[in-house]
């Protein structure tokens, strides 16, 4: 029977239920889950899978987490996960501690952590409210704490149906744990290739060839691991039966996973990705309004900011703001700003999205997906309009301006900020935009899906000077039907 604590659940429950509203049976759903899900489904929960399997928009699975977590009934995580074998190669609880490189001592590669790429954010139930297995590792199986604990089960191989583990394990030789202080012996039957052999806690690894003539008398091949690396006492070894000895003279317990790569892998001189369930990514979340909101403690390590491979900011002025505030007076112009400012704010969250910070009159926002940030443009300009239609003079007058690109996230003046070319081009581009009007870069209008949205509206193109880009550049000027 599962063991849950009743109290911290009915009374973490009701504080959920009156954070916000949800739609109808969300946090049904979501306590039947608690109650219900077996242990790995508690384990590394995907926000986006569980809005898909329960018919739940995703933004709201999102935020229901993301409450959920600030309440203590979760605990959310940081995962680096490699994009050739879905091994989770470190978690972290707080994304100041993210590192910027990734090594997979699995797939011999290493590479920059890409917040939208490689980082996946998940959430564990909290152990206060039901322990897992997967709580304490040391309590594990050989098995599962390998295909459980540190590899994502739903990575597949590029363009088929069949699952990378499902793959791996025709390959698998053996695995073990190595107590510390101890000598432990795995018996293989190896074809031509390479052995490779991995600790998949702290990515430690070593390769030997398998090569030459079969044999029938088994091979001894020992290994050492001082709690750091291995060191195998043979380059290589012939095809047929290996008796691997390895010994562990660290003080810790280490682990191995034995594979033996064929030659036809072991060609392929780069490796693709593997495909992956849609995730919440780090990216992801960076822009999330909720997150800002409820995890402001949250940092990027100020001496390295982390790289994202693609996002889009969006920057509002107000036209006219010198003459509004001359006109009406500080205290009456700056009421005005304040409610322009909520209607962007709820605008922007409405459409998945989050106020980065405001500069004067000026606003930066920022999204995961450039059509996300089409869409609250379009609907910003509509909420202008409509709330100058109903108070008269003085009217709200915006212009708005959005480019996607890389950028780097990086911590200024202790708030989650963006930096890099991209925010210099997005910042210009709204420099171009007159009153009531959205200017976006060409990449943004040449991104997925944004073409179609803004189809029905007057678009001219025209070249201009985008500070860092050499030459003119196409901007498109659009505006709302």
């Amino acid at each position: 029977m599962t063991d849950i604590q009743e109290r911290l659940l009915e009374s973490k429950m009701t504080e959920i239920e009156r954070a916000r509203s949800w739609s109808p049976r969300v946090i049904s759903k979501f306590e039947t889950l608690i109650r219900s899900g077996d242990d790995l489904s508690l384990y590394r929960v995907n926000p986006l899978a569980f809005a898909r399997d329960r018919a739940i928009a995703e933004p709201e699975s999102i935020d229901l987490f993301l409450y959920a977590t600030r309440s203590g009934l979760f605990e959310m995580s940081w995962d680096v996960v490699c994009p050739q074998s879905g091994m989770v190669l470190d978690s972290f609880g707080a994304l100041r501690t993210l590192k910027t490189h990734y090594v997979c001592g699995l797939c011999d590669v290493t590479g920059e952590t890409d917040l939208d790429d490689f980082i996946e954010v998940t959430f564990t139930v909290s152990p206060q409210l039901r322990r897992l297995p997967f709580h304490d590792p040391a309590s594990l199986s050989v098995e599962d704490f390998h295909w459980k604990l540190r590899f994502l089960n739903d990575a597949r191989i590029p363009g088929q149906q069949i699952r990378f583990l499902d793959y791996l394990h025709a390959f698998v030789r053996g695995l073990s744990f190595l107590p510390p202080g101890s000598a432990t012996t795995i018996r293989c039957e190896l074809g031509p290739g390479a052995l490779a052999g991995v600790n998949i806690q702290t990515q430690a690894a070593f390769a030997v060839a398998v090569a030459g003539e079969p044999t029938t008398s088994p091979t001894i091949l020992r290994v050492g691991y001082d709690g750091q690396r291995f060191s195998p006492s043979l380059a290589a070894v012939p095809p047929g039966p290996v008796i691997v000895e390895a010994e562990n003279r660290g003080s810790t317990r280490g682990s191995l996973l034995l594979i033996n790569w064929p030659p036809e892998v072991l060609a392929q001189a780069i490796k693709p990705p593997l495909d992956f369930e849609p995730y919440m990514s780090g990216g992801m979340l960076l822009a999330r309004q909720t997150f800002r909101r409820l995890f402001r403690s949250e940092r990027v390590d100020e001496r390295e900011g982390l790289g994202i491979r693609q996002v889009t900011l969006l920057f509002t002025d107000l036209k006219g703001s010198t003459a509004m505030y001359e006109r009406l007076g500080d205290l009456n112009a700056y009421a005005l700003v304040r409610e322009h400012f909520a209607l962007l704010g709820a605008t922007v969250q409405e459409h998945s999205g989050a106020i980065v910070k405001t500069i004067g009159d000026a606003v930066m926002a920022v999204f995961s997906r450039p059509t996300d940030a089409i869409s609250a443009a379009l609907h910003i300009l509509g909420e202008i309009e409509r709330y100058n239609s109903d108070h008269g003079d003085p009217s709200i007058i915006l212009k708005i301006g959005a480019h996607c690109g890389p950028s780097i996230a990086v911590t200024l003046n202790d708030n989650l900020d963006y930096f890099g070319q991209t925010v210099n081009v997005a910042a210009r581009v709204q420099s171009l935009a007159d009153a009531g009007e959205i200017c976006i870069s060409e990449a943004l209008y040449s991104a997925p899906g944004v073409s179609d949205l803004l189809s029905g509206h007057a678009i001219a193109v025209f070249e201009a000077p985008l500070r860092g880009v050499e030459g003119n550049a196409s901007v498109y000027r659009v505006v709302p039907g």
